[in-house]
């Protein structure tokens, strides 16, 4: 059976409590699929205070260490998610980055991913664990820890999946979906049920941060339904029915 990739942001893991709350999506999603991976993003602005705190040391620090740095926050949103899971008696495992095998470029900071060789991963799944994957980073050629920039941890979930045979990824966020203008600040914003690629690409293009573009890029290419939806308003039996998908026509669930 393919496995399911679930991705989890900043958003949706801020607090301990959310990590509990995570912890029964997650869970209700078993039911339906065996093997089920993770990918989260760093506890809410965990990041932005990482790098802050980084430039009060140096104030144009070298991005080798930012790496090593910044990192940090989503090994410890997997480990915690993890911790999370055991306490709700469901087996599962962190991994980073590296240890998910995610190859990726000697570009510090904004790093591209080159290959994926999951083997750590596909062995907990064969040992009927749920895996979580540190997003938004991986390991050079070079054994150094690298990062992929803004929304790397969206493009992270995409190449597991790509490289899992996965066929559907998704994301997790506080928002119900995609929607044509920001919601926060138009509640007449239309939400889109169903988005092709492109459609999806020229709302990003035009200022919604829900995606990244890189990681709706390489959905394209390689037929990877991709369905926003909130971690708030979560129900696992109306879950086909939630949020936004993207997709070609023809693949996108009914």
């Amino acid at each position: 059976m393919h496995p399911l990739i679930m991705k989890f942001g900043g958003a949706s893991l801020s607090t301990a409590k959310k990590f509990l709350q995570v912890a029964d999506i997650i869970i209700q999603r078993s039911k339906e699929y065996q093997n089920i991976v993770v990918i989260v993003s760093a506890m809410g602005t965990t990041t932005d205070k990482l790098l802050s705190l980084a430039r009060s040391v140096h104030e144009d620090p070298p991005k080798r260490e930012l790496d090593m740095l910044v990192t940090a926050g989503e090994r410890i949103s997997a480990a915690l998610l993890a911790m999370a899971l055991h306490k709700k008696l469901k087996d599962s495992i962190s991994f980073t980055g590296s240890q998910s095998g995610i190859i990726t470029s000697s570009d510090h900071s904004d790093a591209k991913i080159i290959d994926v060789r999951p083997d750590r991963i596909l062995s907990a799944l064969k040992e009927g664990k749920i895996v979580i994957v540190a997003g938004f980073q991986g390991v050079s050629s070079q054994k150094e820890i690298t990062t992929l920039g803004r929304g790397g941890s969206d493009t992270s979930a995409v190449a597991l999946a790509i490289a899992l045979k996965a066929k559907k990824v998704e994301f997790y966020k506080d928002v119900e979906g995609i929607f044509d203008e920001d919601p926060k600040k138009n509640p007449k914003a239309k939400m889109f049920n169903r988005m092709s690629y492109p459609l999806a690409l020229e709302v990003i293009n035009k200022g919604a941060k829900v995606l990244h573009q890189r990681a709706i890029t390489l959905a394209e290419k390689n037929n990877i339904i991709l369905h926003v939806l909130s971690f708030k308003k979560f129900k696992n039996e109306h879950v086909n029915k939630m949020g936004t998908f993207i997709a070609e026509s023809i693949k996108i669930p009914h």
